[in-house]
């Protein structure tokens, strides 16, 4: 019998999370504690490794301010738990940063029904990822790839669309020994290792994503003034426990007691920033959303501008 011949894959032997990991080969004789531990084990490996690509962090991070800035979009393509996490960064930052929907755009191998289950050679299709993005992405955009293979054929198509639109492009991968086939702006190589279970890109890779997309979006909104010290003033307070988050916040930020914090809300139409602005510099809140609109949002920015001091 002739076995048929593999074809070429997205995902190579010389991918680190498809070798087998010499540290987990024993996992399936071990008690069930201590194959929780192992996992824990090699997960403890992940935000070190994260750490050293922190200044391509930054290089993606400045290239997405200026975009949006500029009035651009994020564009994030990935496949299966690539694109399922981007798709999660995406949507949490509306309700956190009360970001415009469309300032982060999601582009998933398979469509939103692979979001769910599994949409079978959906990821090796490099024209559909690259017509959704000639269909979306706009010259100056960023484009940004997720794949922890560092090949995937529906990114690859996503990033040679994005530069040949004009768009700038970042890579994020789990292969550092390997060169994108397609030149990107940024390249942001996590070497995570083999996983527990080789070729299992959900775990480490996976939760190296997770942890780079985190860093990025939250990085991006804080560049943006979309915080004020390490709280969240742009949140949108949509039901009543996020009400009462920003009755905290204010309270946090100002040192003033909970009387005054709701009055200036209420004064401000529920809108934190006004409130905050106004009860930093002692202004109404009419001109404190003047200065938050000359200033972009920025909180720090505005009371500046007003010649407040920020507590």
């Amino acid at each position: 019998m002739t076995l048929p011949q593999p074809r070429e894959s997205i995902v190579r032997v010389d991918s680190p999370t498809e070798q087998r990991n010499p540290r987990t080969e024993g996992i399936d004789r071990l008690p069930t504690v201590d194959v929780l531990r192992m996992i824990n084990n090699e997960d403890r490996l992940v935000p070190a490794a994260v750490g050293t690509v922190l200044p391509e962090v930054a290089r993606a991070v400045d290239l997405a301010v200026a975009t949006l800035r500029a009035g651009g979009r994020i564009h994030y393509a990935g496949a299966g738990t690539s694109g399922r996490l981007a798709t999660l960064d995406a949507a949490e930052l509306v309700p956190t940063f009360n970001t415009p929907p469309d300032w982060f755009v999601t582009h998933h191998a398979g469509g939103a029904t692979a979001l769910r289950k599994a949409v079978e050679n959906a990821e090796d299709d490099s024209e559909a990822g690259a017509a959704e993005i000639r269909a979306t992405v706009q010259p100056g955009d960023v484009v940004f790839g997720l794949t922890a293979s560092g090949r995937t054929p529906y990114v690859m198509g996503a990033l040679a669309a994005g530069n040949e639109i004009g768009a700038r492009t970042v890579l994020l991968s789990a292969n550092p020994a390997a060169a994108p086939s397609v030149p990107v702006d940024v390249l942001i190589a996590v070497n995570t290792g083999p996983e527990v279970i080789a070729g299992s890109t959900r775990m480490k890779a996976g939760t190296a994503q997770k942890l780079v997309l985190n860093a990025f979006s939250t990085a991006v909104m804080i560049k943006l003034g979309r915080t004020y010290s390490n709280l969240m003033v742009s949140m949108r307070a949509t039901n009543a426990k996020l009400r009462g988050r920003t009755l905290r916040i204010l309270r946090e930020a100002t040192g003033l007691d909970e009387a005054e914090c709701t009055a200036a809300l209420l004064e401000a139409d529920g809108d934190l920033k006004v409130a905050l602005v106004r009860l930093l510099a002692g202004i109404d809140s009419r001109q404190a959303a003047e200065a938050l609109t000359a200033t972009g949002g920025h909180v720090r920015n505005a009371l500046a501008a007003l010649g407040a001091t920020a507590s």
